[in-house]
């Protein structure tokens, strides 16, 4: 993915301010859920898709997403520590695997429950108050993530994530609330009858 940025300066622990806000917000988070809208807007194919949902993030590892699409599309992505389900309802199946560093592109919302630390996970640049973050490691296909500040309880407002095939996801935040004690139970999944589950690298 190709982008020009233009020579901008990085930033330095010395503590830009709308950083240390996403930090300092993290480290009172213990739980966050709410609403997103997702347009994934795929270069090659020329095509834009939008996704609506709802998301839940219990720091520091596990999520819960319930996409709604094109086509009355139905799939809910379930992070849970190191492990990945994606259960696709119209289709009837669901896809299980390893979740982690190298594997975002299959849930990029995944993003925001890993900004506690940006500065140790990201080179950062302001862009007149909005944050460009650059992996220092690599991160699957994600070569950059722009982060809009929200002035709202959840320092986040949205997020633009661009691939190395200069592909591009934007997700908007709403109706965060925080703190609301979830369950451990609520990441869990339950295979539905008739439902068949597969391996991500193809096997059943």
């Amino acid at each position: 993915m190709a982008m020009v940025f233009g020579l901008l300066p990085s930033l330095s622990s010395g503590g830009d301010p709308a950083v240390e806000k996403i930090q300092k917000a993290y480290r009172g988070i213990k739980d966050l859920k709410g609403s997103f809208v997702q347009k994934s807007h795929l270069k090659d194919l020329d095509r834009t898709d939008t996704f609506k949902g709802k998301f839940m993030i219990k720091l520091p590892a596990k999520m819960r997403w319930q996409y709604r699409g094109n086509d009355a599309q139905e799939t809910e992505v379930i992070i849970a520590n190191d492990e990945i389900i994606i259960y696709q309802k119209k289709e009837k199946q669901a896809f299980k695997g390893k979740f982690d560093r190298e594997t975002y592109g299959q849930a990029p919302i995944a993003l925001l429950g890993g900004f506690g630390d940006i500065e140790k996970e990201f080179d950062i640049i302001n862009k007149e108050g909005r944050l460009l973050l650059k992996p220092k490691k690599p991160m699957g296909a994600v070569v950059s993530i722009e982060i809009t500040p929200s002035g709202g309880n959840f320092p986040i407002g949205s997020l633009t994530i661009t691939d190395r095939l200069s592909n591009r996801i934007d997700i908007t935040l709403s109706d965060i609330t925080l703190n609301t004690g979830m369950a451990d139970a609520a990441f869990e999944f339950s295979l539905p009858m008739g439902v068949s589950m597969y391996e991500l690298n193809g096997t059943r």
